[in-house]
C-alpha cells in the first residue's frame, strides 16, 4: 500500500476493496448484562426522587393552572439528567449538540452535559489501567497523572508520558459502567414518556425517537478496541485526501485494552471555546470547512464516518490544525442508503433524476408510511423532497436548519390529517399521540420496527452537528458550496463501483 499515490484513483478504488487497512475495520459491541433486580430497584428510586425534586416546582405551577413558557421541562429535565450521571448524560449530549431537531433554547440547556462526570477513583483508575495492559504502570508510564483531564459520561482521560518520552492520553472506562448502562436503558424511556405525558411537548417524543438509535450506538463504545482500530483506519483514508489540516490521534495498541484506550495526546481546545481559539491567533474557518469536507469525502467514497461529532470531540489544536477525537462511534452505510447519499449530493448539485431515486429509496426504506403520512401520490413525493432538501443544502448555513429534514415529514403529515402540533392542552397531547401511533402502526405494518436504521440515525445526527458549527463559523455558506469539490468528489471511485 506504500506504493499507492493519493491520486492515482483507481489504485485507491482497487485498494480499498483488498486492503484490510482501508476498508473499514470490524465492529464488536459489548453484550450489555441483563439488569438485576435490586439494580433496577435501586436505580428506579434514584431517578423517582431526583426527577420529584427536580420537577416539583412545575408541578406545582400546572396544578394551579398557571401558564407555563414553551420547553419549561427542558431545565428540570437537564439537571435531572446531571444528577443521574452516566447513561443519562451521554444521552444529553446528544440533545446538546442537535439544535436543528430540539430547538436552539433546549439544545442550550443541554449545553452543560457534555464533557462531565464524577471523578473515579484512583486506585480503580491504576487497576483498570494494570489490568488491560498487562503490566505494572511504571513499566509502562514515565509518568501518570492522577488527576483526570477529562471526565465524560462513561469514561476519564488521564495525561501520562510514556517510557520511551511520548506524551499521551489514557482513556479509562468507569469500572461497572457496563452495568450502570445496562440499568439505565431499561429505565430511561419511561421516565421520557412519563414527562412527555404530563407536558404534551412534541419535543420528548423525538428524544424517545433518537433514543433507539442511542441504545444500538452505546454497546459499541464499552469496547475501546473498537475506537482504537477506527483510529487507525481513518488516519489511513486521511492519507488518500488532500486535507493537511486534519488529524486524528495514534492509537498505541501496546497499551491499550477493552477498558483502555492510550493514544497521542492533541493539545487544544473544543471548536465552540471561541476565545481559547481566538487566543491561537488564526482563522478556524479553513478547518472548519476541512473537517466537514473529510467527513464528505468518507462518506461518499467510502460509506462510512466518524457518527459523533459534537463539540466536546473537535478541537482546535495550537499548531493550526484541527483534531478529532472519539472514534467510538462510527457509521456505517449499507449500500442502499450510500447510494442515497450520493443521489442526493448529485440532486443538490442539479441533477433532476437523481430526486426519483431519493424518493425511490425513501419509499423503499418506509413503505406506504411515509406517502400516507404525507398524504402524497407516487408522483409527488419526489417534487416534495426537492422542496424540502434542495434549500437547506444550497442556502447558507445561517439561513437553514438541517433538523428540518428530520422533523418536517412528521409535521406535514400531522398538518394533513388537521393535527394542531401547538396545542398544549391534554386533548392536542392526545391528538398528537393519536398520529404517532398511526404512523407507527403503518410503519410495523411495513415490517419496520422504527423510523431510523442505525446508518440513518448516526448521518442524521452528524448533519445536524454540523449544522451547528456551521452556523458559529460559515454562516453565509451552503453544504455544497464548493460545488466543484462535491462534482470531483462523486466522479472518484467509491466501494459502490467495485467488484464484488
Amino acid at each position: 500500500m506504500d506504493d499507492v499515490e493519493p491520486n492515482d484513483d483507481d489504485a485507491v478504488a482497487r485498494a480499498v476493496f483488498h486492503d484490510e487497512s482501508l476498508t473499514p475495520p470490524l465492529v464488536f459491541p459489548r453484550t450489555l448484562p441483563e439488569p438485576r433486580r435490586r439494580d433496577l430497584w435501586r436505580r428506579s428510586a434514584q431517578i423517582q426522587a431526583i426527577a420529584a425534586r427536580h420537577f416539583a416546582g412545575l408541578a406545582s405551577r400546572k396544578v394551579r393552572r398557571i401558564d407555563l413558557p414553551p420547553h419549561a421541562w427542558a431545565r428540570p429535565l437537564r439537571r435531572t439528567f446531571e444528577d443521574l450521571g452516566a447513561t443519562f448524560v451521554k444521552f444529553g449530549q446528544l440533545v446538546a449538540s442537535a439544535p436543528g431537531v430540539f430547538g436552539d433554547a433546549v439544545a442550550g440547556e443541554f449545553r452543560d452535559t457534555l464533557d462531565t462526570g464524577p471523578q473515579t477513583p484512583w486506585p480503580e483508575v491504576r487497576e483498570q489501567v494494570e489490568h488491560n495492559i498487562g503490566m505494572p504502570l511504571e513499566r509502562a508510564f514515565a509518568k501518570f497523572e492522577r488527576d483526570p483531564i477529562g471526565r465524560a459520561s462513561i469514561a476519564v482521560v488521564h495525561r501520562a508520558i510514556t517510557t520511551d518520552g511520548r506524551q499521551v492520553a489514557v482513556k479509562v472506562l468507569r469500572p461497572g459502567i457496563e452495568h450502570t448502562v445496562a440499568t439505565d436503558l431499561a429505565l430511561f424511556g419511561p421516565l421520557l414518556a412519563i414527562v412527555a405525558r404530563e407536558t404534551g411537548d412534541l419535543t420528548l417524543t423525538q428524544m424517545l425517537q433518537l433514543l433507539e438509535g442511542f441504545k444500538e450506538q452505546i454497546g459499541e463504545e464499552l469496547d475501546l478496541r473498537n475506537e482504537a482500530r477506527a483510529m487507525h483506519h481513518y488516519r489511513r483514508l486521511l492519507g488518500f485526501a488532500d486535507l493537511p489540516l486534519v488529524t486524528v490521534p495514534e492509537p498505541d495498541p501496546l497499551l491499550s485494552g477493552p477498558d483502555v484506550l492510550t493514544m497521542e495526546l492533541l493539545d487544544g481546545v473544543p471548536i465552540d471555546d471561541l476565545a481559547g481559539i481566538a487566543s491561537f491567533g488564526y482563522d478556524p474557518m479553513p478547518l472548519v470547512d476541512q473537517v466537514i469536507r473529510a467527513f464528505f469525502v468518507t462518506t461518499v467514497r467510502f460509506g462510512n464516518f466518524h457518527g459523533d461529532i459534537h463539540a466536546g470531540n473537535l478541537l482546535m489544536l495550537r499548531d493550526g490544525r484541527i483534531g478529532v477525537l472519539d472514534w467510538g462511534i462510527v457509521g456505517r452505510l449499507d449500500p442502499a442508503t450510500h447510494r442515497f447519499f450520493r443521489s442526493l449530493l448529485e440532486a443538490a448539485l442539479g441533477d433532476d433524476k437523481a430526486w426519483v431515486a431519493v424518493a425511490d429509496h425513501l419509499t423503499n426504506q418506509y413503505g406506504a408510511a411515509i406517502k400516507e403520512g404525507l398524504g402524497l401520490s407516487d408522483e409527488q413525493l419526489p417534487g416534495f423532497i426537492r422542496a424540502v432538501c434542495e434549500p437547506i443544502l444550497t442556502q447558507p448555513f445561517g439561513e437553514v436548519s438541517l433538523g428540518a429534514l428530520l422533523s418536517l415529514p412528521q409535521t406535514q403529515a400531522a398538518q394533513h390529517r388537521n393535527v394542531d402540533l401547538e396545542d398544549k392542552s391534554l386533548k392536542g397531547w392526545y391528538h398528537r399521540l393519536r398520529e404517532q401511533r398511526r404512523v407507527r402502526d403503518l410503519l410495523e405494518a411495513e415490517g419496520m420496527n422504527g423510523v431510523y436504521d442505525r446508518g440513518t440515525f448516526l448521518l442524521s445526527k452528524q448533519l445536524l452537528y454540523f449544522e451547528r458549527y456551521g452556523k458559529m463559523f460559515l454562516g453565509d455558506r451552503s453544504i455544497i458550496e464548493d460545488r466543484d469539490f462535491f462534482v470531483d468528489l462523486l466522479a472518484r471511485p467509491s466501494t459502490l463501483d467495485l467488484p464484488r
